[in-house]
C-alpha cells in the first residue's frame, strides 16, 4: 500500500467516525483563584462538535483520493 491509498483510508475513516459520533467532549482544569499557597481550581468540560457536512466532506475525498490513487498503480 502506498501513501496516497493509505490517506484516502485514514480519511474515510476520520470521516465516518465525526458522522457517528458528532464530536467529543474533554475536562479542562482552570485555575480560578490563587491566594498564597493556597489555589482555587475548577474542572471545566468543554465538547467540540463536528459539522456532518465536514464528516461527509472527509468520506468523500477519502473515496476520490483512494480511487486515484488505485489508478496510478
Amino acid at each position: 500500500m502506498n501513501a496516497i491509498r493509505i490517506t484516502g483510508i485514514v480519511l474515510i475513516v476520520l470521516g465516518l467516525a465525526g458522522f457517528f459520533t458528532g464530536g467529543f467532549s474533554f475536562t479542562k482544569d482552570r485555575t480560578a483563584a490563587k491566594i498564597g499557597p493556597i489555589q482555587l481550581t475548577v474542572k471545566e468540560e468543554e465538547s467540540i462538535n463536528i459539522p456532518q457536512w465536514l464528516s461527509i466532506g472527509a468520506i468523500v475525498l477519502g473515496a476520490v483520493v483512494l480511487v486515484m490513487g488505485a489508478r496510478k498503480s
